[in-house]
């Protein structure tokens, strides 16, 4: 990234800013603004988010933040209720107390003296959800969002349920939460208030994985902020991104299908990254992009923003398999419109054991499955965050568990961009069974690199509000669409199609192992083509090198430590997945520092579906001279046929002593899953 350092307009920074709600609770908040903005007032831009302004964030915060205060913005950077130095508690994601506070926010911001009462929002995640779920509000001010890796939809769509099956991240994102939710505030920002407020944060906690799973299918609790519910909410124009290694690719080419505003889609080959900083590259000068969209819907200014394709997207080459990359080979296309008038559907037969040729009338033959629970181990993480190395390796040890199809040598290069889908028709011989799906890119030597996947839990098959369970013998037929990608098969390479009754520990296992049936009538891998050159490639907007400003300096104390471990015991057959993610410690430029390990573990024992756990541990660190506190959080999940059930501990420490411990050992029914 190039660091910038002159930039049009001078700018000041305002560490710590107190906003009021209206139940008198103050959020903390970061602002860079133009120096001349006291006299000048200019548009603002808002991020609001949970993970803490003072210290973990501020080095991405000071990247982006002022490089576009240096362009002409105020840009607020608020913690949610209960987070960082913001007063109050968190009790969950998305609550409607959020999106109140966000309002008032907004509201606050536009009526400051260096505000022109015009705003954005902006963000990364949670932060993304934010902007999207606060325009559908429409707050007065609010004329336009940037937004990255992000959901329309948060049952069908998100960490927690992926085709009514279970994510483990659900239980990981519920441990992320459960440790961020409990720190303590910056002692030095908000004096000796902090330990009452810690205090009220640790008392206030729960495992927010025990509300999830008492939401084991579509209900009103998901509706609550899913703009899947109301598209016609949105009024406001969106620049919307992604990348193709990210959980969260889906939600760009869905989002510009159904809303009726101004909007732009960017999807890189990127992971849960900011796209100037994007991994694996190449990065690009999103920041750059960023600036011409505020200048344009903020600011009136013609600046051609809109001009060019409506999709940009990072057609991937081929690669062997890996569990990280520097860089994706490939190039950028460009779309009109989405649905694109460029890309038809080519749909591939499943026939004598194979992808048979497209138009040739499908085979006859039956297939049965019964898959073991390693298949899975080498899946990767539902979402890639580059850290440890977590997309998913070879898939040839992955697939001898699993009922594969595919086509011979191709003659010809095949791109697709898209959601590819499996139509398959099956029977069960259990009530409840899951059906996962994968595509991968064979290469003539046999390494086998997965391109994309779906997952369904066949009693979801007819909808996600009301699942039944399956009759055992009956033939269903089911369609399973495949996340959204963009990728080249070249010739000689083979297209397969993998399908097995399990994907452990990516997807959390049906309550027992089932044999599924596969009928190749009735069966058909649609892929969604797109000839290569279209007409909108050759006139691509080019973008710049990444751009922002030099973050401080962080003083590394201590080293951080990655790890993804799979190990199996062929004594007593158990098996475990252990990821750790050590930053270890480190002092920011104001001086406090912190520590942050999170341990993740997966285990079972043979074929018993009853075995299956998931724990995620946390420590949490913060300091200072003369000041010492640590959180510990733990949560392990485990399920029988009947529930899961949850074991969680959370201790709070100052000074080496332990101030609080509190333990749950709650159980939650388990509802056709």
């Amino acid at each position: 990234m190039r660091h910038v350092d002159q930039l049009p307009w001078a700018t000041q920074e305002e560490k710590h800013v107190t906003i009021p709600m209206s139940d008198g609770i103050r959020l903390s908040a970061r602002i860079w603004r133009p120096t001349a903005s006291d006299a000048e007032p200019v548009p603002a831009v808002l991020e609001y988010i949970p993970y803490r302004k003072n210290d973990l964030t501020s080095t991405r915060d000071a990247i982006h933040h002022p490089y576009i205060a240096g362009h002409g913005y105020a840009c607020v950077r608020v913690d949610l209720r209960g987070t960082g130095e913001s007063e109050g508690v968190l009790l969950d994601e998305y609550l409607e107390q959020e999106q109140r506070d966000a309002e008032e926010v907004l509201a606050w911001i536009a009526e400051q003296p260096w505000c022109d009462g015009t705003t954005g929002m902006m963000g990364i995640s949670w932060g993304a959800f934010a902007a999207l779920q606060v325009a559908a509000r429409r707050p007065p001010s609010l004329r336009a969002i940037c937004i990255a890796s992000f959901t329309d939809d948060r049952y069908a769509d998100d960490m927690h349920y992926l085709g009514g099956a279970m994510l483990s991240d659900n239980l990981a994102e519920a441990g992320t939460m459960f440790a961020y939710a409990t720190c303590p505030p910056d002692r030095a920002v908000v004096g000796e208030r902090w330990r009452a407020m810690w205090r009220e944060r640790l008392e206030a906690a729960r495992p927010w994985v025990l509300e999830w799973l008492r939401h084991q299918q579509r209900d009103d609790y998901w509706r609550h902020a899913s703009l899947s519910e109301d598209y016609s909410a949105l009024r406001c124009p969106v620049l919307a991104s992604s990348g193709w290694a990210d959980g969260y690719s889906n939600a760009v080419t869905r989002l510009l299908s159904h809303v009726d505003v101004p909007r732009k889609g960017l999807i890189g080959p990127w992971s849960h990254k900011l796209p100037h900083l994007g991994e694996p590259g190449p990065a690009i000068g999103y920041l750059q992009e960023v600036v011409r969209w505020w200048d344009h819907w903020l600011k009136g200014i013609d600046n051609g923003v809109m001009d060019g394709p409506m999709l940009q997207a990072w057609m991937q080459e081929s690669v062997p398999p890996s569990t990280s990359y520097e860089e994706r080979p490939g190039r950028w296309v460009g779309e009109p419109s989405w649905p694109s008038p460029h890309i038809g559907e080519t749909a591939f037969p499943l026939r004598d054991h194979a992808l048979g040729t497209p138009g040739e009338t499908p085979g006859d033959r039956v297939h049965t499955v019964r898959s073991p629970l390693s298949v899975g181990q080498f899946a990767g993480k539902w979402a890639s965050y580059n850290a440890p190395p977590d997309l998913p390796y070879d898939q040839r040890e992955e697939d001898g568990g699993s009922l594969v199809f595919e086509t011979a040598p191709l003659s010809e290069r095949i791109e697709i961009l898209g959601s590819p889908m499996a139509v398959v028709e099956v029977s069960a011989d259990a009530p409840v069974a899951q059906l996962n799906v994968r595509l991968s890119d064979v290469a003539p030597d046999g390494r086998s690199t997965r391109v994309t996947y779906g997952v369904l839990n066949l009693t979801h098959r007819d909808g996600e509000e009301n699942p039944e369970p399956l009759e055992p013998g009956r033939r269903y037929q089911v369609r399973v669409p495949l996340h959204g990608v963009a990728q080249v098969f070249p010739p000689g390479h083979r297209v397969r199609l993998s399908l097995s009754t399990s994907y452990w520990p990516l997807v959390w296992p049906a309550p027992r192992p089932v044999l599924l049936s596969v009928y190749e009538e009735g069966s058909t891998l649609t892929l969604p083509v797109r000839p290569s050159g279209g007409p909108d490639d050759t006139a691509l907007p080019v973008f710049g090198e990444p751009e922002g400003c030099a973050p401080p300096e962080v003083t590394r104390l201590g080293e951080p430590e990655q790890a993804w471990t799979v190990s199996r015991d062929l004594v007593d057959y158990r098996s475990v997945l252990d990821i750790v993610k050590d930053r270890g410690l480190q002092r920011y430029e104001n001086g406090i520092e912190t520590g942050l390990r999170a341990c993740e573990k997966y285990s079972w024992v043979g074929e018993d579906f009853g075995s299956v756990r998931g724990e995620s541990a946390w420590e949490m660190r913060f300091g200072r001279p003369g000041w010492d506190v640590r959180v510990e959080t733990r949560t392990v999940l485990t399920s029988d046929e009947d529930a899961f059930h949850v074991d969680a501990t959370l201790d709070g420490y100052e000074d080496g002593r332990r101030v609080f411990s509190r333990t749950w050992n709650e159980s939650v029914p388990r509802e056709n899953g």
